[in-house]
């Protein structure tokens, strides 16, 4: 499982760093320089500063600071220093020895999830939410390789993580010893960066790179493997040994080029029809991105990713775009003559015919990756640097530029508007048949469009992105780039972790939440106010919506009923969640949305709102896979035969 010494070496050579914590690099691109987020760094030798104080002794630990103690409480101490009050483990034989060493903690709050999963993607869902990493902790084999879809998930993403991993013993390690999993190698390419700890005396080092290789940059997962035997080895940790990454560090974009920043401006003066196309990226940049819309007046249309980084109810918001986005987002772009293309990676879901897309436009692209440049879509200017620095620079420009610049886009904006009545988000209605976009809609009434929304992946994705109004960053979780069916439950767990008080919307379908449902029992034994809005149509949805319009509506394997008996709902989600001791409703008529959804967010701690709906019902508008604009769908369901 790990690599040769030679190869070690060779390793160490590239970073920088000596043999005994072999790393494993990721593809170049995640080597790269890293982020799109530039959320501050929490362990960082770039910039030092003063060390923190070694605690004093207390009766769990009753060592002094240059006393030995085991390489498990010298890694909670690297945590602890990192700044981590909370974490997500689920203890095994080979991270015994690091859950004995947390319970020796006074800072750091273990959250047991019920499955390695889940507390993967709960520690996604805390990233997400506030902007720090997130930690999650399982054992070797299969709890290691349950973290692999949050991991392959956090990367395309950008979610900032660090995962760490129990390990059989050094001299077990390729004999194929219980529950031994190669799991750098498993990781290697589904992460930025990944580490096995060959020495004790690494572990304060390892984990200050781990902490600011996934906050730096473009945001992404780290792996640290550490074996039992080393957990179980007496050391005196050495706090201030410096961080050896000078091949990241150096790669690291710089402050973008004010000519650049300038040639920007120009473009947009030049323009009649320009569009702002924001993603993900402009996460840490959303006061920015306002203030450069109020000094310049471009619309903005936002990727799945970028929903809230711009608030949706701004009278200059498109909306999202793509496959499911509005009319007028796609037209918009379809028609711009600029395309300002902040914090995105032009995603084939966004896109469809790579060669139509934005086909009448000049295209800027800025983005902290420098492997998205002209990855997918060829730009006319480009920027590698970060989007605030970026969006500052512009600013700042615009607002120190004698004359002021002033830009007059009336005749666009109201071009816009005119695609906007007519062609609003819509959808028709069947006497007390609930349509889950109208379940969504009350739920932003109700809240006022402040919860923090997390989803599953399918239909009710969509339908959450389409109806739910977002008004600030980091208030959508979703899994967008890997699409991960059962992400919804845990990340919204992790989010009410981060978020103390704040109430925290599961919109789930049923197939995606039966995924990881024995999350309720973490939920409501620490009672979080984590409400789940279950869209059950019995069916999976999103891909029977494709069998109806391409595959001519054959089932295959697409009901997730109850076949002997399909009147009956199946399975029983309320009674379910009544076993975890949470109160759950079921609600099969329109008239009764309201006051169960209104009950749901008034009943304190944890709740399920179980809504029937119909499988006819399809996400539209709909541009299909490979499609361009001219080929979108705006009508239709599953009662229609194609």
């Amino acid at each position: 499982m790990a690599t040769t010494p030679t190869t070690a070496a060779g390793t160490a050579a590239l970073t920088g760093a000596t043999p005994k914590a072999r790393h494993a690099a990721a593809l170049p691109r995640h080597v790269a320089a890293a982020g799109r987020r530039a959320d501050s760094v929490r362990c960082s030798a770039v910039s030092p500063a003063a060390p923190t104080p070694a605690p004093p002794a207390t009766p769990l630990r009753p060592w002094g600071p240059s006393e030995p103690r085991k390489g498990a409480d010298i890694l909670v101490e690297s945590l602890e220093r990192c700044g981590v009050s909370d974490l997500f483990a689920y203890p095994g034989g080979a991270s015994m020895e690091i859950h004995q060493a947390l319970t020796r903690s006074p800072t750091i709050t273990n959250h047991l999830f019920r499955h390695e999963q889940g507390e993967a993607f709960a520690a996604s869902g805390y990233a997400r939410a506030s902007g720090r990493v997130g930690v999650c902790v399982a054992t070797s084999g299969p709890g290691a390789t349950n973290l692999v879809s949050a991991l392959a998930d956090a990367l395309l993403d950008s979610v900032p993580m660090v995962a760490i991993t129990g390990q059989v013993p050094r001299r077990m390690i390729g004999t194929d010893a219980f529950q031994e999993t190669p799991i750098v190698e498993v990781t290697r390419s589904i992460t930025k960066h990944n580490y096995l700890v060959l020495d004790v005396d690494d572990i304060p080092r390892v984990v200050q790179e781990a902490f600011f290789l996934a906050s730096s940059g473009r945001p992404g997962p780290v792996l640290v493997d550490i074996p039992k035997d080393i957990q179980q080895q007496m050391a005196v940790p050495i706090w201030d040994t410096p961080m050896s990454l000078p091949g990241y560090i150096a790669r690291l974009p710089k402050p973008p080029a004010t000519e650049l920043l300038e040639q920007v401006l120009r473009l947009v003066g030049e323009s009649r029809r320009p569009v702002l196309y924001v993603g993900g990226g402009c996460a840490a940049s959303g006061e920015e991105l306002r203030r450069f819309v109020e000094l310049t007046g471009i619309p903005v249309t936002t990727t799945l990713m970028g929903l809230g980084n711009f608030p949706s109810d701004d009278p200059l918001s498109l909306r999202m775009l793509g496959m499911h986005g509005t009319v007028y987002a796609n037209y918009a772009v379809d028609k711009a003559d600029l395309l300002l293309a902040f914090g995105v990676r032009f995603d084939d879901r966004v896109t469809g015919k790579i060669e139509a897309f934005a086909s009448r436009s000049k295209i800027v692209h800025i983005d902290i990756d420098p492997a998205e440049i002209g990855k997918n879509k060829q730009p006319h200017v480009s920027i590698c640097a970060d989007v605030k620095l970026a969006l500052q620079g512009m600013n700042a420009l615009l607002q120190g530029s004698t004359p002021k610049k002033t830009f007059d886009f009336g005749s666009w904006h109201n071009e816009l508007d005119q695609q906007k009545k007519e062609f609003p988000l819509g959808y028709k209605t069947f006497d007390e048949e609930i349509q889950p976009q109208y379940a969504i809609q009350v739920l932003d009434e109700l809240t006022k469009g402040e919860a923090i929304i997390a989803t599953g992946v399918g239909q009710h994705q969509m339908w959450a992105a389409q109806y739910y109004t977002y008004k600030r960053p980091r208030q959508w979780l979703s899994s967008a780039g890997l699409g991960a069916m059962g992400f919804g439950l845990p990340a919204a767990a992790g989010a009410a972790v981060a978020n103390p008080g704040v109430t925290v919307v599961d919109i789930d379908g049923d197939g995606s939440f039966l995924m990881n449902i024995q999350e309720l029992a973490m939920i409501r034994i620490e009672n979080l106010p984590v409400k789940v809005l279950v869209l059950n149509n019995q069916h999976l949805g999103m891909v029977v919506q494709w069998e109806d319009r391409f595959y001519k509506a054959n089932r295959a394997h697409t009901y997730l009923g109850n076949p002997e008996n399909e009147n009956e709902i199946y399975p029983d989600f309320v009674t379910i969640a009544k076993g975890f001791n949470i109160p759950a409703v079921r609600v099969t008529k329109k008239s009764d949305v309201h006051a169960a959804i209104k009950k749901m967010l008034e009943t304190p701690g944890p709740y399920l709102l179980d809504v029937i709906v119909p499988h006819q019902e399809h996400v539209l508008p709909m541009i299909p896979s490979g499609g361009a604009f001219k080929d979108m769908i705006l009508d239709g369901d599953g009662r229609t035969v194609y």
